[in-house]
Formats: C-alpha cells, sequence, structure tokens
C-alpha cells in the first residue's frame, strides 16, 4: 500500500468516479474523508470502505457555496492528497445555453475548486508535502459541439492544474490532473443509457471506461509513485486526445 498513514480528501465521492477513487485510495491505505452533497450515499461510501477494512468519514459540502467550503477546509485540514473529482456538466448547444445552467457549472467546477484548493493548499505546505488531483474531462482537449461550457470550465481546470503545479513546487506539493474518457457511471446513464458507449465510438480502445479504471489512475497520480510528475494532464480516455 502506497498511502499508509495519509488523510485523502475527494470531493464528489458519493458516486461514479469519485466513489470509485474513494475506495481505490483507501485500498492503498489512505483514511478518506468522503465529501459530497448527498449524505446518504456518503454514508454507503463510508460503509463500503468500511467494510473492505479501510477507514473514511463523510463531511458535507455544497461547492457551490463558499462557505461550505471553507467548512470543509476546515474538517479536512490534515489531508494529505486533496482530489478535486466533484463537477457538474450539462450538455447544449451554445445558443440554447441558459445562464443559471451555465453558471453552476462554473461555480461547481471552478470557483469550488480554486478555493478548496486555496484554503487547503497552505496547510499541505506546512506539513512540508502534499498531492493534489484534479479530474477534468477530454472535452477540454478538442471541441465536443454541445460541450462549450462543460469543455470550457474543465479547460480552465486544466489551466490551473498547470498553474498549480508551478506555484506549489516549492512547497513540495505536486498537482496534477487526470482527463477521462467516455465513463460508465450513473451520469452518464442519466444522459441516455448508451451517452458512454456512443461517445466510445471515436476511442481507438473502442470502449468506454469503467470508473475503476479512472480511479487507478488517480491513485497513482495521488501516490509516491509519482514523486517526479506534477504539471501533467493524464489522459484515462482509451487514446482519443492522441488522434
Amino acid at each position: 500500500m502506497t498511502l499508509t498513514d495519509t488523510t485523502a480528501l475527494v470531493t464528489g465521492a458519493t458516486s461514479g468516479i469519485g466513489r470509485a477513487i474513494a475506495l481505490e485510495l483507501a485500498r492503498e491505505g489512505a483514511s478518506v474523508i468522503v465529501s459530497g452533497r448527498d449524505a446518504e450515499r456518503g454514508a454507503g461510501t463510508v460503509a463500503a470502505i468500511e467494510a473492505e477494512g479501510g477507514s473514511a468519514r463523510f463531511v458535507p459540502v455544497d461547492l457551490a457555496d463558499l462557505d461550505s467550503v471553507a467548512e470543509l477546509a476546515d474538517a479536512a485540514a490534515k489531508a494529505d492528497v486533496l482530489v478535486n473529482n466533484a463537477g457538474i456538466f450539462g450538455f447544449r448547444p451554445t445558443p440554447e445555453q441558459d445562464v443559471d445552467g451555465y453558471q453552476a457549472m462554473f461555480d461547481i467546477n471552478v470557483r469550488g475548486t480554486f478555493f478548496l484548493t486555496a484554503a487547503l493548499a497552505p496547510k499541505m505546505a506546512a506539513r512540508g508535502q502534499g498531492a493534489i488531483v484534479n479530474l477534468t474531462t477530454m472535452a477540454a482537449e478538442f471541441g465536443l459541439p454541445g460541450a462549450a461550457a462543460y469543455g470550457a470550465s474543465k479547460a480552465a481546470v486544466v489551466s490551473l492544474t498547470r498553474t498549480w503545479a508551478a506555484e506549489f513546487a516549492a512547497d513540495n506539493i505536486r498537482v496534477n490532473a487526470v482527463s477521462p474518457g467516455p465513463t460508465k457511471t450513473e451520469g452518464s446513464r442519466a444522459i441516455g443509457p448508451d451517452a458512454a458507449d456512443g461517445l466510445a465510438a471515436s476511442v481507438p480502445l473502442k470502449r468506454a471506461a469503467t470508473p475503476e479504471e479512472i480511479a487507478r489512475v488517480v491513485a497513482f497520480a495521488a501516490s509516491p509513485r509519482a514523486s517526479y510528475v506534477t504539471g501533467a494532464i493524464l489522459a484515462a480516455d482509451g487514446g482519443r486526445t492522441a488522434i
């Protein structure tokens, strides 16, 4: 186990990729702070970790509310690993994008991520090390019709990743991003039962990922095995952005 004696905070850990990340980090030995908006699903993630012999607790957060973000930062002040996974998405042609949906994506995907990191990075620096992993998307790397607002919000996270890597390197804090391709999650199924498979048609590997496949890449980036990796955008997209 590569994360023994560490504490990891995972936002959006109540379902999908976030839940898989929380479980994977716990398997690597981390004590996991499971965070999200749904307390019932959060308790389910905690129970799943504990059933495997791991340690976890749930802390609620609404990343659109900066007071809630500050409360989470206080509760997770000892986190050695921060995984900024929480995010929302919506797919609409640009002329049909409503202001409220646009604002929500930027409030949660960018602003909440920014200020949670701003609060926790100095605490990591005071302890002499830390690892931050941001979740982005392949839609931040190329033009995907209907994903203008969502892709732009995640492109902002790509930029933050590189800037933070430069900004925090002197404090021995590594900052990387994992960029998933189409992944079979509750969220993708809510768009349509075959949404992930439809996007996967353009992927060289010709299939969608499982949440566990993405989680293993995140666990690598968070662990000492990636000790010389910072500022990287790790594509876990079946080769889509390589072509």
